[in-house]
């Protein structure tokens, strides 16, 4: 079985950071309680080198702030996109970007499973959240080309997330009154070193292996 799928396809080879961030720049992480992320975002129409190099520089940051999806809303950008470098229940890696993501609704009756979860625009708290196990994706590569990506386990809660983000939600909004205020604690008490990590990592980290 193919252990890495890119943009949804077999890969026989991937490097240990995807290409475009060697090409990215660093941007800062919005975090809950910015604008940017509390609304839907605005469809992608555009589709050329501003759209890529905005690609690339969330590989880059999503690399640097050690995580396994970046919406554009989290580096500022009021557009519906996100990148992905996340692991399957299998360990299968799966690594793309995809533009105008439409979530397929789960069928009803499937049941949530609960796993721990955490949010770069939320850095230093994790708590449970339920999701479905499975996810489908359509939208549109960079170059405005039909795209379809498909996820289990893991990867199906990054697509689930990331997909949030592009219509103005956090996964904070999803738990209870009591999860959330125990998330903003965890959060106060663990940003500051969160955030210490990921600026050492920019400054000291090469763009791409």
């Amino acid at each position: 079985m193919p252990r890495v799928f890119v943009q949804g396809a077999p890969a026989a080879y991937f490097p240990r950071h995807a290409p475009e961030a060697a090409r990215g720049t660093v941007r800062r992480v919005t975090e809950t309680g910015e604008e940017v992320l509390h609304k839907p975002c605005r469809d992608v129409t555009e589709f050329g080198p501003d759209l890529a190099a905005l690609i690339d520089d969330m590989f880059r940051t999503m690399y640097v702030a050690e995580g396994a999806g970046l919406a554009a809303s989290q580096v500022g950008v009021d557009l519906r996109l996100f990148v992905y470098d996340c692991p399957d229940d299998d360990g299968v890696r799966h690594v793309g970007h995809i533009v105008n993501p439409v979530l397929e609704t789960s069928p009803p009756g499937r049941p949530l499973v609960e796993d721990t979860e955490g949010c770069l625009s939320v850095p230093g708290a994790t708590m449970s959240v339920p999701r479905p196990e499975h996810a489908v994706v359509h939208g549109q590569d960079r170059d405005g080309n039909p795209l379809r990506i498909e996820g289990t386990g893991y990867f199906a809660r990054c697509l689930h997330h990331e997909t949030d983000h592009t219509r103005g939600f956090v996964y904070l909004d999803r738990l209870s009154k009591r999860d959330r205020k125990e998330a903003l604690r965890q959060m106060t008490t663990h940003r500051d070193a969160v955030l210490a990590r990921r600026a050492h990592r920019s400054a000291s980290e090469p763009a791409a292996t």
